[in-house]
Parts: structure tokens; sequence; C-alpha cells
């Protein structure tokens, strides 16, 4: 196992390449910016708070990634930001998701693994969580004769895309699927759409193990715009979903630690309590000053408006959460944004009828 005895500071030095490749605007800025980094200018850049301990993972080793056992032969790797797992099977190696930016560490863990347990490394079968290319743009590294499964929307969202580098799912179903392979057990399962139309549930009963990509990102805040989802209502309502299976360990699919239970209760009690401040926010922010400053320019009005609503909103969250969940300070905001849209546009709270 790739098991480091080390502080933060030395598990944020190791995980800083990973973390990079996985922005490829930055990545794009050279080796330099690396090697150097006391020689970047960051005059003018925010403060932030810091990151709660509770919210880092593991160090990765010297190739970038880390690799644990979660329950038997049920194992996760990550390189920081993105993850995967895969089971070790007396047929082969079944992997879930494929993240580019693990990319051909995947096969090293599973060579690490396979070494030291004396079992098969090759790779069989791979489970798509969703279409998106950040969890599976590292599929085609293992050629055509892996089996491929996902959700019938995910192969209809892959051909629609076209990208070589993520080839469509082989076997796909509609609502639930058990999988049989090399003597284990997973189920999949579509419980309506949240991240993505085609993001899948996939529990694995004998391991306590949910996955559940891009909803919950353990010990942290959801990326911008509440992680760029979909559909608000199906994010909202899907960490309900999840906690009605058993398990014990989540996969989120991001950044650098397993979930538990408590995780997943505490990202649900985040949400709700976004839900209760704009519900809050569009009946007592009032919209006439805004109309007033900006008369005929409706776009200036609207945008202050509703950023002094998101404000409303997300500031006594911030302050509750700093401290609980990595990065509440960074991106609430923009998921009190997305939240606000969700509830005035899907669910019709605040809308008023012209008398």
């Amino acid at each position: 196992m790739s098991v480091f005895d080390s502080p933060t500071s030395r598990r944020s030095l190791l995980a800083r390449s990973a973390k990079v490749a996985a922005v490829p605007a930055i990545a794009a800025l050279g080796s330099s910016a690396l090697i150097t980094p006391a020689s970047a200018d960051t005059t003018g850049l925010p403060d932030y708070a810091p990151i709660p301990p509770s919210a880092l993972g593991p160090a990765v080793n010297a190739q970038g990634y880390y690799v644990g056992r979660i329950e038997r032969n049920l194992y996760w790797v990550t390189d920081g930001t993105y993850q995967a797992a895969f089971l070790t099977t007396k047929d082969g190696v079944v992997l879930f998701d494929a993240p580019p930016t693990i990319g051909r560490n995947l096969q090293r863990a599973i060579d690490e693994i396979a070494r030291a347990n004396g079992v098969s490394n090759k790779v069989t079968h791979i489970v798509y969580s969703h279409h998106h290319a950040d969890h599976l743009g590292a599929s085609s590294l293992f050629g055509r004769d892996v089996e491929r499964i996902g959700h019938a929307e995910t192969r209809r969202l892959l051909l629609r895309d076209n990208d070589p580098a993520r080839p469509v799912p082989d076997v796909t179903f509609e609502r639930r699927k058990t999988l049989h392979i090399g003597g284990e057990r997973i189920e999949l399962a579509h419980l309506g759409t949240n991240h993505t139309p085609d993001n899948v549930y996939i529990h694995f009963p004998d391991h306590d193990t949910l996955m559940l990509v891009d909803v919950n990102l353990p010990g942290w805040v959801p990326f911008q715009s509440f992680n760029l989802d979909e559909d608000g209502p199906g994010s909202i309502a899907a960490p309900a979903k999840a906690l009605a299976y058993p398990w014990k360990h989540h996969v989120g699919g991001h950044m650098g630690r397993l979930g538990t239970r408590e995780d997943m209760t505490v990202h649900q009690q985040y949400i709700a309590d976004l839900v209760d401040g704009v519900k809050a926010a569009l009946t007592h922010v009032d919209p006439t000053p805004f109309f007033v400053k900006y008369g005929d320019n409706t776009w200036a009005a609207v945008k202050e408006y509703q950023s002094a609503q998101t404000k409303y909103a997300a500031d006594p969250v911030i302050r509750k959460y700093t401290g609980v969940l990595a990065a509440a300070d960074v991106y609430t905001q923009s998921t009190a944004f997305v939240i606000l849209e969700s509830i005035r546009l899907d669910l019709g709270i605040g809308s008023q009828v012209h008398a």
C-alpha cells in the first residue's frame, strides 16, 4: 500500500502535481511553476480560511497516487483530487471510473495490489458512473477487450460526444442492474437525475460501500455552482437516496479521502441550510433599490439583486460551516445562486403573478 507517515505539509507537497494536473489551464504553465512556487507573484490574490485537517486524506506516493483497501478485495485510488475504485476478483479486475488525472496510475495501483495479494492485474470490466470526461477520460487506456458497463443515457451521451478516450458502454441498463463478476456482486441503480441525467448509484453490498460521484465530496463543500449540477431538485434529493442504502464507506469521486455516513449527513444539512437561506432571501431582499439605481439596465439590476440574495443566503452558512467543511468560504455563494435559481424556476417559490 502507498501509506505514508506524513504530516499535512508533506501530504500537500506530494499532492501538488496531481492537483495541478486536474486543471489543464494551470498545468499548461509548465513545470517551472511547480519547481519554484515561491517566485510566483501572489499579490492581490484573496485569502481563504484554512482547510480543516479532517478534509484531507492520505499522502500520495512519489508517482502521484494513493491506493488503499476499503474492505476485503475492494480498493480505492486517488491523486488527491479525483477518485476511482476497483475490485479484484478470481476472473480479473473490475474498475469503477477512469479519471484522466489519475491516468496510467490506475494500472500501477492495480499492479501494486495484485503483486501484494497474488491476484490477476488484468482489467476485464469498467463500470461508468456517468458520462463526464473528467471521470472517464482514461477508459481507452485499457483497450478494446474490456467490457464497459453504464446507464443507457451514458451510452447515448457518449455517442453524441464522440470522444475516443471514452468508449461507449457495451452493456447498458435503464433502472437497475445486478452484476455478478468473478464471484462478486455489484448493484447498479439509476434513481433519477442529479449531477447529470445518467449519474448512477453503485452499491457494493458485500463491502459496505456506496459509490456516488459528484454529489457529496467528503469533507468539502460542492465545487463551483453546486458541482455544475444539471438538476437542482434531483441533487438536493440525492443524499437521502444515498442514505437509504446500507453502507459505511462512500466513494465520492473527488478529493483525497473516503466518505462516511456522517459526511453525507453533514452535506445534506449544508444544502438544507442553503435552501432555507434562499427561501428567506426570496422574501426578505427588496429588489426596489436595484431597479431604481440601474433604471433601463435590467441586467445590472438583476445581477446586483441576485448577488444580494445569494449573499443573504450564503453568509450564515459560510459562518456555520467554516472549519467544518473545507472551502466553505470559496464556493458556497456560487452554490447558493444555483439553488436560488432552482428554487425559483423548478419549484416556483418566489414567483409572483402580475395582477
